[in-house]
């Protein structure tokens, strides 16, 4: 086992690391910016070294001052988190080279889904059905259009590189390809230095679901059940439940057996996430794979009861994964907390917390790096908090949920609290009648 683990991120998924380390008697060390000296963090890791300015290129997504905290802590491993550089391959290959453990998949494991169209095709040679669309990328609008009119428009622009919903644009007329395709290549350009893109079949009014897996070095992989991620806005997810209300036995089993497939194929090591879009009919297609851990993995731990992060770290140090698949035995649902003004165009929210009153209870988890008097910095995710439910059913679960939210008191700044408070009252939502549009037609006005 490890003997110090560094963990190359910030915030709440940097101090959910420390706490499971020091549970298992690993010292941390924790990397931090100027702008996150105050972040809980810093003050629980057992050592911490400052890396830079708030500006991420200089601080979190710096490769060699990361490397540089490694060699002067002595760390023996690296966890990246999610975000940053959690699915670097670079910074994957440089720990490999320094002797130091990256606790996640191999290089050319996130090479290979990391890049959406190599993914694609690798999912279509282990078996696992996708969606319809180019065989690769596409270069102008000319060749965009005659996907396009094969596969059937509406369809939706990808950015290869992409993630959080950057880089993508529906087109519903050949038209309308050029304004739109050049859109998505420069967003694309900007948010990952490459503007590689692709199209694919946008599937109407679908439910995202994902399904966890885990992989060991001996080349074992399970599965640990589903969790539905519809309800988003813009591609970023906003509410994360298990199980999915539109899951049945069957289907959970072809999905498992399809994600299973999915790490199998590329001997895949460690925890990891294998995302479909399923229509109304109950098909699903394979949309991407995240090579790390995710925000929502809480939401597994609860209704498996099985601490994520501690059998991540058990596969990084070649220890074997016991048992087989696992399905949920409770129903969960996690609320992201932002620091945004959802009545104001979600507009960020940064500053002073004044007041933090963090909800409690039995079934009640709160994962977050925030305090009263804790300043919320402009340079980052606005997520700030992670609230958790869990019970024996989901409408127990919401009810709960409802009762955590009414008692989670953040003051000084905005947040997403008062929207989530409407949408558990929401009679579409609360029966499970949803799909990633949902909120499209969400009545936001202020009550």
């Amino acid at each position: 086992m490890f003997g110090k683990i560094l963990i190359a991120n910030r915030g709440e998924i940097a101090l959910r690391i420390i706490r499971t380390c020091k549970e298992m008697g690993i010292k941390t060390v924790a990397v931090y910016s100027t702008a996150d000296r105050d972040s809980l963090h810093v003050r629980f890791a057992d050592e911490a070294v400052c890396i830079g300015p708030p500006s991420s290129t200089e601080s979190y997504l710096s490769i060699p001052k990361i490397m540089a905290a490694v060699e002067i802590t002595n760390a023996d491993a690296v966890h990246p988190g999610y975000g940053f550089l959690a699915e670097n391959a670079d910074f994957a290959e440089v720990c490999q080279e320094y002797g130091v453990k990256f606790i996640g998949p191999a290089p050319e494991m996130i090479r290979k889904m990391g890049d959406k169209v190599t993914a694609k095709d690798t999912m279509i040679k282990a078996g696992v059905p996708v969606v319809p669309g180019t065989g690769g990328l596409v270069k102008d609008a000319k060749s965009a259009i005659v996907v396009a009119k094969e596969i059937g428009f509406p369809v939706i622009i990808k950015a290869t590189a992409g993630g959080g919903g950057k880089g993508m644009r529906i087109v519903e007329r050949a038209e309308d390809m050029k304004e739109n395709l050049e859109l998505a290549q420069k967003e694309a350009k900007a948010s990952f230095g490459n503007d590689g893109i692709y199209v694919e079949k946008f599937i109407e009014e679908p439910r995202h679901i994902e399904i966890q897996i885990i992989g060991d070095q001996s080349g074992k992989v399970i599965h640990l059940s589903e969790r539905d991620c519809s309800i988003q806005r813009r591609h970023q997810k906003l509410v994360e439940e298990s199980p999915s209300p539109f899951m049945t036995d069957e289907l959970r089993e072809r999905m498992g057996a399809a994600a299973i497939k999915a790490g199998e194929c590329i001997k895949y090591e460690g925890v990891g996430t294998v995302e479909f879009l399923v229509d109304k009919n109950r098909d699903f297609y394979f949309m991407e794979m995240n090579t790390r851990i995710q925000v929502e993995h809480c939401v597994t731990e609860e209704v498996i009861d099985h601490d994520l992060i501690k059998e991540q770290i058990k596969v990084a140090a070649g220890i074997n994964i016991e048992g087989g698949n696992r399905i949920p035995m409770m129903h969960a649902m996690e609320v992201r907390i932002n620091a945004e003004d959802p009545f104001n165009d979600w507009r960020p929210s940064p500053g002073k917390i004044n007041s933090f009153h963090s909800a409690k209870g039995h079934g009640v988890r709160v994962d977050t790096h925030v305090y009263a008097g804790y300043s919320v910095p402009p340079y980052y995710d606005s997520m700030i908090a992670k609230l958790i439910c869990r019970a024996q059913t989901r409408e127990e679960c919401i009810t709960k949920m409802q009762r955590a939210l009414d008692e989670f008191i953040i003051e000084g700044i905005k947040t997403t609290i008062p929207f989530h408070k409407m949408l558990m009252k929401d009679e579409d939502f609360r029966a499970g009648n949803f799909h990633t549009g949902f909120l499209n037609t969400f009545d936001l006005t202020e009550k």
